[in-house]
């Protein structure tokens, strides 16, 4: 072969030459990455090539990751370049570990690693690859015995040529979602990689595969990872019985049947996971108790038949046992007792009974400990505090009573009480829990504690919630300092007095504040515009005499603003800065005394309230997703505690202040609105006809007003709408007909003796409704004649049909019902991440 050598490249080759007769006992130690052959010139071009081909791109996904590529030079040996594998004999490049590196771009089928035909391993994991196809040359690297292409966002079908890796022993593709295979390529794939020891296809969509085409499998298998494939139909049996297989991870497979063999299944097998799959268990004969070597149990959300949970005690080499939602109604079985190498327990989500057995003092191994969301009572007994190990305590949602014992140890990071029936003072050990990061011991009611300055001491603490309890005293100050570490902070609903904290500082990592509910007063604090990343903001409820908080509208993530029931007073304005407000989503700021106009500026700063959010997803905190924002807000007339905030919801509440004049015509702008609460003001003028372009609305009320003029006969285009108050007006004329005022009763229109129609059993002289002034918009502000001919066009049919079944049913919000159970049956329940994906033994 001929090697072209750069000058640098020869200087190298003269000085080793030189230093050779004093180096030559080290040389023969100096590992694969300082081979005493150069790389060739061509290797090292087709790395550069590669190089160039990408850009460096930082993400929040990969905060840990390096830059690789940075160390590839001209001119210097490629065998000693970061991730790059040379043969010590012949200099070829063999492997590339690329894993991590921040690259991203498209990986095009021309790009020059597929000149690379040596490699023996090839790692891109980590990276983002622009939704590249994966190249049917692939297929070409006839020496690959590795590749591992996990989480770097590679798109389409996995091409047919990757099945000509005869010598492949790992394959990991996982974690690219809109990754697919088909089944002529999977069959081909499993009946031709018959080398194959570890094969990784988690999230890779399988949906059109038959689980039927896992018999063909290499009995030379050792772990299987299926997670999430969209797998459908039953699992042969043999896939159990595979000779060498140590780790199975079939969970997140809700289509997946068969059954768990009934003997000769695998002894070498030490992890397996079977969560959320349909695949049954029979507890009533001994297969369970046959895995000797099994270490990882992760049966969460299965179909396991049979009362004989003492099995599972059998198994005395667990590490980790996942029981979770599994409608286990007993007491927990005190075979577990000789689970002595348990370090991960989960039972929660069941509806275990009875007190903490005995046992679980010789558990002292024990790191992770859940059994929330049961039926388990008494008091917490005093050993749990005293588990040497223990750093994640979750027992929310039973029945326990008592007082909190005190901390022994302090190796706890996770602590959570919340939801039992706890009371007395929080022990004072908490604080030598110097770890703590999450402590949430919400909802007890009878926990007595005035919240002391020294719980700042804690310096790793994220969460902190401690909300609907007796909790006395002032709010520390510190805890404003202790923002830049806190992302949640919760203090809702107790009987705290004083001032806000007024320390918030630079650098904060605060999202989530509520303070709802207590005795606060004073003025709210400037300070909190340094919570940049503050998304939800609820002060309601206290005793705040201030103006309103124009400020905050600085924050520019806020969603959130929940002001209600304070001793707010003055006019409002319009916004003072740019931007202000544009993220807000719910806003509340009832029942204060706040007076004077509507400012327009105002409504037309809410951009968050003017876009439509079809998103189903919970809202939750950034930096611990585990944290679901809640709160209680009137909705539809009645007062409702959400303890899961939806992002689509769109709330404004301006009820019971002083407010006066015109609504603004501006208010049609804000579409996405579901809430429109303006009542108990003194508000006069029409009802704006803009309101027909709130099409998402569902709650009306302008009740307890001095409105005047016709019912717009528009507002029937709100075919959503389910609630409707427009009592306490001086509102005249007829009251519209079809669609949903059809179903409204006479309650929505009392008070105004101008109105009639057959609601308020008032005949009308004339029925004709005089046409209304047009409107002031233009088409800049998206409301020209096109766009209103436009909703006109494609609202009429469905909303003639929608007006026919309502009218029919009386039932305003059943379509809404409907949609919102489907909402509910897929979102299904937030469970932690399994800690043990990709795991491999030590």
């Amino acid at each position: 072969m001929k090697f072209s050598l750069s000058l640098s490249q020869f200087l190298c080759s003269i000085l080793f030459l030189f230093h050779f007769h004093t180096t030559i006992s080290s040389s023969f130690s100096l590992n694969h990455s300082s081979s005493n052959h150069l790389c060739a010139h061509h290797q090292s071009l087709s790395l550069l090539q590669f190089k160039q081909s990408f850009s460096i791109k930082s993400s929040a996904y990969w905060e840990d990751c390096q830059p690789k590529t940075e160390s590839w030079k001209d001119g210097t040996d490629c065998c000693l370049w970061d991730g790059v594998t040379c043969d010590m004999k012949t200099g070829q490049v063999t492997g590339l570990n690329l894993s991590c590196s921040m690259l991203y771009g498209t990986l095009h089928s021309n790009n020059s690693l597929f000149s690379l035909h040596h490699l023996q391993k090839l790692d891109l994991s980590f990276n983002d690859f622009n939704s590249s196809h994966i190249s049917s040359r692939f297929g070409q690297f006839s020496n690959l015995t590795h590749l591992n292409l996990n989480y770097s966002n590679f798109a389409g079908q996995v091409p047919l040529e990757v099945s000509r890796l005869s010598k492949l022993i790992s394959l990991n593709l996982s974690g690219n979602n809109h990754l697919s295979v088909e089944p002529v390529s999977f069959d081909k794939l499993v009946r031709n990689l018959t080398k194959l020891r570890d094969l990784d296809l988690s999230s890779v969509n399988m949906s059109l595969v038959a689980p039927n085409s896992l018999t063909n499998l290499s009995s030379s298998l050792s772990s299987l990872y299926l997670w999430g494939c969209g797998l459908q139909g039953k699992i042969p049996g043999n896939i159990f019985l595979l000779p060498n297989l140590e780790l199975l991870i079939l969970r997140d497979n809700e289509g997946l049947t068969g059954s768990f063999p009934s003997s000769n299944v695998s002894n070498v097998l030490w992890l397996l996971d079977l969560s959320d799959t349909r695949i049954s268990i029979y507890l009533e004969n001994d297969s369970i108790s046959n895995l000797k070597s099994l270490e990882y149990m992760l049966l969460s959300n299965c179909n396991i038949v049979g009362s004989k949970l003492a099995l599972f005690g059998n198994l005395t080499r667990l590490f980790q046992l996942d029981l979770t939602n599994n409608n286990f109604s007993r007491q927990i079985p005190s075979s577990f007792g000789n689970l002595v190498q348990l370090r991960y327990l989960d039972l929660s989500s069941n509806n275990f009974m009875g007190q903490i057995p005995d046992f679980f003092a010789n558990l002292t191994l024990l790191a992770d400990l859940d059994l929330s969301n049961n039926q388990l009572n008494g008091t917490i007994p005093s050993f749990l505090f005293a588990l040497p190990s223990l750093w994640n305590l979750d027992l929310h949602n039973n029945q326990f009573i008592g007082n909190i014992g005190e901390f022994q140890h302090n190796s706890l990071q996770y602590l959570d009480l919340s939801k039992n029936s706890l009371h007395g003072p929080i022990p004072s050990s908490i604080f030598n829990q110097e770890n703590l990061v999450v402590l949430i011991l919400a909802s007890n009611s009878n926990l007595t504690w005035e919240v002391p300055s020294s719980i700042c001491k804690l310096k790793f603490l994220r969460v902190l919630d401690l909300s609907n309890n007796d909790l006395s005293g002032s709010a520390p100050q510190c805890l404003g300092n202790f923002s830049n570490r806190l992302s949640i902070l919760d203090l809702g609903m107790n009987n705290l007095r004083g001032t806000i904290p007024s320390t918030f500082s630079e650098g904060s990592n605060l999202e989530y504040l509520n303070l709802n509910g207590n005795e606060l007063e004073g003025k709210i604090p400037m300070s909190i515009v340094k919570c940049t990343m503050l998304k939800f903001l609820n002060l309601g409820n206290n005793k705040i005499e201030d103006t309103f908080p124009y400020f905050l509208g600085m924050l520019p993530e806020l969603k959130i603003l929940v002001l209600k029931s304070n001793k707010l007073q003055g006019f409002m304005k319009g916004p003072t800065t740019f931007n202000s407000f544009s993220a807000l989503r719910i806003l509340d700021i009832s029942g204060n005394n706040l007076s004077g106009s509507l400012p327009e500026e105002f409504f037309n700063s809410l951009e968050g309230m003017m876009t439509v959010d079809q998103d189903m997803i919970y809202m939750t905190a950034r930096t611990y997703s585990g944290y679901t924002y809640s709160i209680k807000m009137t909705w539809k007339g009645l007062e409702i505690e959400f303890v899961k905030i939806r992002s689509f919801f769109r709330l404004f509440d301006l009820s019971n202040n002083s407010f006066t004049g015109e609504i603004p015509e501006l208010i049609g702008k804000l579409e996405g609105l579901q809430q429109l609460n303006l009542s108990h003001n003194s508000l006069t003028g029409h009802i704006q006809s803009s309101l027909r372009f709130l099409t998402n609305l569902e709650s009306l009320d302008m009740s307890s007003n001095m409105l005047t003029g016709r019912i717009p006969v528009q507002l029937t285009d709100l075919t959503f709408l389910a609630i409707l108050n427009l009592s306490q007006n001086k509102l005249e004329g007829p009251i519209p007909v079809g669609m949903q005022f059809n179903t409204f009763d006479a309650s929505s229109f009392q008070g105004n003796l101008g109105l009639c129609g057959i609601q308020v059993l008032t005949e009308c002289n004339n029925g004709a409704v005089p046409p209304l002034p047009p409107l002031n918009f233009n088409e800049e502000d998206g409301f020209g004649w096109k766009v209103v001919a436009m909703g006109y066009g494609c609202g009429f049919v469905f909303g003639v049909t929608m007006g026919y079944i309502v009218f029919r049913t009386r039932r305003p919000a059943w379509f809404h019902s409907m949609v919102e159970r489907q909402w509910n049956l897929k979102a299904g329940r937030t469970k932690k991440n399994a800690r043990i994906h990709g795991a491999r033994r030590n």
